[in-house]
C-alpha cells in the first residue's frame, strides 16, 4: 500500500508541477505599452505650431497619450476659442481610430458605411489635422492640428510634429 500511495503522490506532484508551467506559459494578466513622453510630446507640438507659424496661421496643436488623454496643448494668441477643442478632438480620435483622422472621416462618410455612427459620438473630430503617433508600429500618442483654412493645411503642420520626433522615437 506505501508503494501505491507513493506512486499517486508522485502523479499529483508532477500534474501540479506541469499544470503550473502550463499556467504559466498561459496569457498573461498585464501587458507593457510605451507612451511619448510629456517632453517628447511637446517637442512634436512646438514643430508643428512652428510650421503653421512660418504660414502664417494661428492654430492650436494638441498631443495625446494613445487613449486619447492630453499631454501637450498650445494655443497661438489669435487662435479661436474652438480650435482647442477641435485640436484635441483630432487627437482623441487619431489615437482610439489609429489612421489619420482624414481618413476616419472619408470611411465614416461613405455611403452605407456601417461606421456612421461614431460621427455622432462626442469629442469626435473627422477632418485632416489628427494623426497617431507611432514608434515601431506602437501607438505611443497622437497629435492634432486646428486652425489652418482646411484639414490639409492641418494636416502638414501634423506632419512637420511628427518628423521633429521621429528620431527620439527610433527604439
Amino acid at each position: 500500500m506505501r508503494k501505491a500511495t507513493l506512486n499517486l503522490s508522485l502523479v499529483i506532484a508532477g500534474i501540479v508541477v506541469t499544470g503550473g508551467l502550463a499556467w504559466a506559459d498561459g496569457p498573461a494578466a498585464t501587458w507593457t505599452q510605451k507612451l511619448i513622453t510629456p517632453q517628447t510630446a511637446l517637442k512634436a507640438a512646438q514643430a508643428a505650431q512652428a510650421e503653421c507659424v512660418q504660414r502664417g496661421w494661428q492654430v492650436a496643436v494638441a498631443v495625446t497619450d494613445p487613449s486619447g488623454l492630453p499631454l501637450v496643448v498650445l494655443r497661438d494668441r489669435y487662435a479661436g476659442w474652438h480650435t482647442l477643442a477641435a485640436a484635441e478632438g483630432k487627437a482623441r480620435t487619431a489615437a482610439s481610430w489609429r489612421p489619420a483622422t482624414g481618413t476616419v472621416g472619408s470611411r465614416v462618410n461613405a455611403p452605407g458605411s456601417a461606421e456612421q455612427a461614431i460621427r455622432n459620438l462626442p469629442g469626435v473630430v473627422m477632418i485632416g489635422g489628427g494623426m497617431p503617433i507611432e514608434a515601431q508600429g506602437q501607438l505611443v500618442g497622437a497629435i492634432g492640428v486646428s486652425g489652418t483654412p482646411g484639414g490639409d493645411n492641418d494636416e502638414a503642420c501634423v506632419k512637420a510634429g511628427l518628423a521633429a520626433v521621429e528620431p527620439d522615437l527610433a527604439f
